[in-house]
């Protein structure tokens, strides 16, 4: 990003009182760079693929830790694993080994849209795997967070991405976009809602000129999404760009999306069980059992 650009962002952050985070490359930045970086408050995200963090002065600088590999040490306390579900299955052991490490471990499964029914037994076993993990981590004394498991013990809400209403990204190129994602599209030239290539595609919604142009802003909302405002699977990602690229409609979750959260949401109900007979939660918080995955499944029989 020029340094211009970033200066405007900046004070475009401030105008509208907004809470900046950044999204670092993994090379290091021109001292310039983050003398304006740090001139206002800010949380930093740096990439650093499955190796230590580079690209910072020193590791205390990272908020969050994003990595695309399973690491040995977690050097940040908010780290995220970018994974495809063949990765996490096979590095099952070596995740668990993190969950003792006080971290808060984020867990994002990179390829979605290629969830089968033939993957629920295998990601469900998974889960009951780590529930027993999760289970002894806890009676040790330890509060273990990861992000699919235990947040919804916590949840009486939907706690989601919602880019594109409380967030907005702005790139290098000095526009806006309703996330990071929207913007690589562009940049690839790839149009996700015909999944091709259009060299004229334009996903931008406005820039820092002209402020923010999102038609319809109202339906990124959760209040407007029929299936998602009367789902209680509070900790999906509810991800707008996955939505748009596999049903055509930001607004409109995909039945893989749907299903991988709701076998999130029922490994939770087991934990807190679990948690409840060994003494161990006593938070007055329910969840439901449920006898569906996916909601258009209730919609169907009814």
């Amino acid at each position: 990003m020029p340094l211009d650009v970033l200066k405007k962002a900046i004070v475009f952050g401030m105008k509208e009182n907004l809470m900046i985070q950044y999204v670092f490359p993994d090379y290091e930045l021109p001292e310039t760079y983050n003398d304006v970086i740090d001139s206002i408050d800010n949380t930093k995200i740096y990439r650093s693929g499955n190796k230590p963090i580079t690209g910072v002065k020193e590791t205390g600088d990272a908020d969050v830790e994003v990595t695309d590999g399973v690491p040995e040490l977690l050097s940040c306390k908010n780290v995220v694993l970018r994974l495809s579900l063949k990765d996490v299955i096979g590095n099952k052991n070596k995740i668990a080994d993190l969950f003792r490490s006080g971290a808060r471990l984020n867990i994002c499964i990179t390829d979605v849209e290629k969830f089968s029914d033939n993957d629920i037994s295998t990601y469900k076993l998974l889960l009951e795997d780590w529930n027993l993990s999760l289970l002894q981590i806890f009676k040790e004394g330890l509060s273990p967070q990861v992000n699919i498991l235990t947040d919804r013990l916590f949840l009486d809400k939907m706690r989601n991405c919602d880019a594109g209403v409380t967030s907005i990204t702005v790139a290098p190129n000095g526009r806006f976009y309703i996330c990071p994602a929207f913007y690589y599209d562009e940049r690839m030239k790839v149009d996700n809602m015909m999944n091709h290539k259009k060299p004229d595609f334009d996903n931008s919604v406005g820039d820092l000129t002209i402020g923010l142009e999102i038609e319809n802003q109202q339906l990124l909302r959760l209040d407007h999404a029929p299936l998602c405002r009367n789902c209680d699977a509070f900790q999906c990602r509810r991800c707008i760009w996955l939505n748009r690229k596999l049903t055509w409609d930001c607004n409109t979750p995909s039945r893989q999306q749907c299903v991988i959260s709701h076998l999130e949401r029922n490994a939770s109900r087991s934990l807190m069980i679990l948690l409840q007979k060994s003494g161990l939660f006593r938070q007055n918080n329910k969840i439901k059992d449920i006898d569906y995955l996916d909601p258009f499944d209730v919609r169907e029989r009814k």
